[in-house]
């Protein structure tokens, strides 16, 4: 196991480079108990640390998401926790591969399922962060979770719509894209 100081320091060197995001990532695969410490980074008040930490946690996820699986409840608890845009967009993203996965036809087949709770989880925390003052990757993606869980809870489709038409003025024109495929897909 990694000790913390060590962590800091690998995460220190992490940038937007492919090779340090992809060299984090395989320490994680390497050493899955850093998934907890770099989820308590990645909640934690230092906005350059904790961007760092979420970047690592989003860059592992994307190749494979069963790591998140096993400490799912933590990091589903930590994200009201999480500030900094640089913190919330790759966690707002693995939230939607979550949700993909979760709602795709193979996920029945997938050891790993979200529980009515879990999915509320993220429910709440999509609408805070679509309806919040956040930068329209973290919106984009909630917007694409709550379409599916919708599928789950009759509430969210009137809410979501709701939402998007009230902000779809005043928002910018990646925003206003995805949500017209979404009111699309509302329509269907």
């Amino acid at each position: 196991m990694m000790d913390h100081d060590t962590l800091i320091k690998i995460l220190a060197r992490v940038d937007h480079s492919m090779d340090q995001r992809q060299f984090a990532a395989q320490l994680v695969f390497d050493n899955p108990s850093l998934v907890s410490q770099l989820l308590e980074i990645g909640s934690g008040n230092h906005r350059r640390k904790s961007a760092k930490a979420c970047w690592v946690i989003e860059f592992a996820a994307r190749q494979d998401l069963s790591f998140i699986h096993k400490e799912i409840q933590q990091f589903l608890d930590s994200l009201p926790h999480i500030q900094g845009e640089s913190s919330i967009r790759p966690m707002a993203k693995i939230c939607e591969l979550l949700i993909l996965e979760h709602y795709s036809r193979k996920s029945l087949d997938r050891e790993y399922r979200l529980n009515k709770y879990q999915l509320e989880q993220i429910a709440t925390v999509c609408f805070d962060w679509l309806i919040g003052p956040h930068k329209v990757a973290p919106k984009a993606f909630s917007m694409t979770c709550l379409y599916h869980l919708g599928k789950s809870f009759d509430w969210i489709h009137p809410e979501l719509y709701m939402v998007l038409e009230q902000n779809y003025a005043s928002e910018s024109a990646a925003y206003k894209a995805r949500a017209r495929h979404i009111f699309d897909q509302l329509r269907k």
